[in-house]
């Protein structure tokens, strides 16, 4: 039977709910337990796949297709169960559910309510993510008292009273306030917080305290007794020198034996060498690189949070820290723009979408090409890197992708309109599709060409890749981007699709079409990022 833990928020939001469960799942797995996390997120958006990165962070796109929310991303670098479609959904998810259901008269014409037919259809949802583990975390996006999270939070009271109390347990992520003028930590918003919670007929087993510094013990007494939560289960969560501590930070406060105690598991001791290995290695560099990413999404950093904590994760394998250069693709398309790039020792252009800032990219792939500077470039980077050789070293002048220019007289990248997904079904797609049904998305298997250096780096000849764009190389141009010494060093299964470029003559230089930081963890790795990392280093060293 699957064991649960509801996981809320108050307060104020991005107090880090998704950390918390994921190092919570992280002990739990470390104990041989199977683990599965559950992003519920109460937005009326269908999936996050359409919303501004400004606005929401970056899109995390899933095994098997899944335009996520970016806690599962947090999810998938802290345990290692694959997420999947069932493991987030929103209230406009659900809302289209069961507005369907009433279209086609499954209610048999009866009214439909928020209670039941939108909470059963939560629970519903929450069951079957829950289903082949021994537990499920279930976040809770938002904050406790948001008019938007209400549906969610009966739904969690229906489940605990249907579950029972050693099935279903509540954990409730609070903010602490320090007052540095008076010297004092502050109980009261957390003692409002769980007041609120109190009042839809939920009373959390676990507090987690979030704060800048250490909560008190005083401070701890007083919060278990206004909250009605045991004096042990009032757990600190304060800042930590790197979020992949802080497991290892809850295993000390107890974390895990609490929650082990009252869903009544039957687990070993966690073994969390894994994790003092990966915070020894973050905290602990040799050396230091500097890398230029090249985007257009500078405003929010969250829009590249996977990106950015891949190259983490190449830098504690590579025992290098590595300090990110965000550099807006617009400010490198002025006079002196390369200026901002030229003491970069290595160069990387993301992923986006939409015209905006691509001169600055095409620039930086041109300087990082001529220059002889290490660089990656990743979706839109790979098609920069094309649009790039075909203007300036085949001579085409003009060249672009039909996303930028439907007028283009060398549209090196355009829509493919039909390919073959990773079960062999033919995918169609058009102009018109709605936005989400125009995408190649999800692991897909790309063939390594035998000599390239991506061969030599992934050490296969076969990988899976996860995507999530809509534009492809032109096939009518490849031969000439060939023969000019632009080597396609991946294809998709079927060998029709691009997906990886190279230069054989620089020292490193490659692109991909898919999203290789979706599957790069702190523990594991990934071999194209710590091969960049590697290359970094190397050409810093001279």
């Amino acid at each position: 039977m699957t064991r649960y833990i509801f996981v809320t928020g108050g307060v104020v939001s991005s107090l880090g709910k998704g950390i918390a469960s994921a190092s919570l799942a992280a002990i739990l797995e470390a104990r041989g337990l199977k683990v599965t996390i559950l992003k519920l997120d109460p937005y009326i958006n269908v999936d996050p796949g359409t919303m501004s990165p400004f606005q929401h962070g970056e899109v995390y796109v899933t095994e098997d297709g899944a335009e996520t929310d970016l806690d599962l991303g947090h999810y998938e670098r802290f345990i290692r169960t694959r997420m999947s479609k069932r493991n987030n959904f929103t209230t406009g998810r659900v809302y289209e559910t069961v507005l369907r259901k009433e279209r086609r008269g499954d209610y048999l014409g009866g009214t439909v309510q928020v209670i039941p037919h939108i909470t059963d259809e939560i629970k519903r949802r929450v069951i079957e993510g829950g289903r082949d583990v021994d537990v499920a975390i279930v976040e809770i996006g938002g904050t406790v008292g948001d008019i938007e999270s209400q549906p969610f939070l009966e739904s969690v009271r229906q489940l605990r009273v249907e579950m029972g109390a050693h099935r279903a347990l509540l954990m409730h992520l609070s903010y602490v306030p320090y007052i540095a003028t008076a010297g004092e930590t502050k109980t009261k918003p957390t003692q409002h917080s769980v007041k609120e919670l109190r009042s839809i007929g939920l009373q959390p087993d676990i507090l987690l305290c979030r704060s800048e510094r250490a909560i008190d013990d005083d401070s701890r007494r007083k919060i278990a007794l206004f909250t009605n939560v045991e004096e042990r289960a009032v757990v600190p969560l304060p800042d930590a020198k790197t979020i992949y501590g802080v497991p290892r930070m809850l295993h000390e406060y107890g974390l895990d034996e609490i929650v082990v105690e009252k869903l009544q598991l039957e687990c070993d001791a966690p073994d969390l060498s894994e994790w003092d290995a990966v915070v020894d290695g973050k905290l602990n560099p040799q050396h230091e690189v500097k890398i230029a990413m090249v985007g257009k999404y500078m405003e929010l950093l969250d829009a590249y949070k996977s990106l950015i904590e891949s190259l983490v994760h190449a830098g504690i394998k590579n025992r290098v820290k590595v300090n990110i250069d965000f550099i807006n693709a617009e400010d490198v398309e002025g006079e002196n723009g390369l200026d901002l790039i030229k003491d970069a020792d290595a160069i990387l252009v993301p992923g986006g979408f939409g015209e905006r800032g691509l001169e600055g990219k095409l620039e930086s792939v041109r300087y990082a090409r001529e220059n002889n500077v290490p660089f990656l470039g990743i979706c839109l980077g790979l098609q920069s890197v094309v649009i790039e050789y075909a203007r300036n070293v085949l001579g085409l002048e003009g060249a672009n992708s039909t996303e930028f220019d439907t007028k283009s007289p060398h549209p090196v990248i355009g829509l493919i309109t039909e390919w073959i997904d990773s079960e062999g079904k033919v995918e169609k797609r058009d102009e018109k599709s709605d936005l989400g049904g125009t995408m190649r998305l999800g692991g897909q298997e790309c063939r390594l060409a035998k000599d390239s250096k991506a061969r030599e780096i992934y050490g296969k000849d076969v990988i899976v890749e996860r995507h999530r764009h809509r534009y492809e190389v032109n096939n009518n141009y490849v031969d000439r981007l060939q023969k000019a010494g632009l080597k396609i060093g991946g294809w998709s299964a079927d060998d029709t699709l691009v997906e990886m470029v190279e230069l054989p003559e620089h020292d490193w230089f490659l692109a991909c079409q898919f999203h290789p930081e979706f599957t790069s963890t702190p523990r594991d790795g990934h071999p194209l990022f710590e091969s960049f990392v590697a290359a970094a280093l190397k050409h810093k060293q001279g």
